[in-house]
């Protein structure tokens, strides 16, 4: 299940990652934080939905939950990293998702987990 879970989240982790210096750094500034991650969000579900969809095409057989419980938490752990990469405190990291623009990015962050469990493998 391992294999699958990373197979899913890299990707999506990489291309949010870039989304999301593109949000701080040009969006944000002229939009407010809280618009700038609903204007990210639809791009990042929908990568991965995607990459759910091949990621199931070529291990059928994965539990859904587990992959996505797992792709959950791998993907948590590597937003906590970054955020203590880029200076951020544990607490930091855990209070911004209390902030309307963090609850939002975290209620993506549980519909990624959630997506392999509907998500069909694509053809």
């Amino acid at each position: 299940m391992l294999k699958p879970a990373l197979a899913y989240v890299l990707p999506v982790f990489v291309t949010a990652f870039a989304l999301g210096a593109l949000r701080v750094g040009l969006i944000a500034p002229r939009t407010g934080p809280l618009l700038a991650v609903a204007l990210e969000l639809p791009l990042v579900l929908a990568l991965s939905w995607a990459v759910a969809g091949r990621v199931l095409r070529r291990w059928p057989r994965t539990p859904r939950l587990g992959m996505g419980l797992a792709s959950l938490l791998i993907l948590m752990l590597l937003e906590l990293a970054a955020a203590l990469a880029f200076g951020q405190t544990p607490g930091q990291f855990l209070s911004a998702m209390t902030t309307p623009p963090g609850a939002l990015g975290l209620a993506g962050q549980i519909g990624f987990g959630l997506i392999p469990l509907v998500r069909q493998p694509s053809g």
